[in-house]
């Protein structure tokens, strides 16, 4: 199913405003009213646009956010957490652990940690160095395609 450019640039308009400010909240039905779409509509069209559920995309930018934030501040926890719009630590610290894989305060000293023994490298190129390599993704899904095709078993 083809979505239209028209209701693509809608959905877009959502998500730049839920960039913008991630700590606020975002129900489906406030972000329907600005792509001017019904909420049911808005969120299966959403999914289909960017492969996340609209919640799911929030959640994960404001744990990019705290990400950066632990990086780059000495902000207690407690503070990244209100500041990227949670209002239980709790939950913060969980849905943190479910995204990253780890609690904030480890990704706190891994990141400065990272941080420090790249040291006189530019960010670019650091940065570069953490991506994944997409050609070596590609030709493992080639040949695993190829080896399908050769053994029909």
């Amino acid at each position: 199913m083809n979505q239209s450019p028209e209701l693509l640039r809608r959905l877009l308009r959502a998500k730049d405003r839920m960039d913008r400010a991630s700590h606020e909240e975002w129900p489906v039905a406030r972000l329907a009213e600005v792509s001017a779409v019904s909420p049911a509509h808005f969120a299966r069209s959403f999914k289909q646009a960017f492969g996340l559920p609209p919640h799911r995309y929030l959640l994960s930018r404001r744990i990019e956010r705290a990400v950066a934030m632990l990086r780059d501040t000495d902000l207690p926890v407690t503070e990244i957490a209100a500041q990227t719009g949670w209002s239980s630590l709790g939950t913060f610290g969980r849905i943190f652990r479910d995204i990253t894989g780890d609690s904030p305060g480890n990704v706190r000293e891994r990141e400065r940690a990272a941080q420090a023994s790249s040291a006189g490298v530019p960010e670019c190129h650091a940065r570069g160095a953490q991506r994944p390599d997409l050609k070596i993704a590609v030709l493992e899904k080639r040949r695993r395609e190829a080896v399908a095709n050769v053994d029909p078993t």
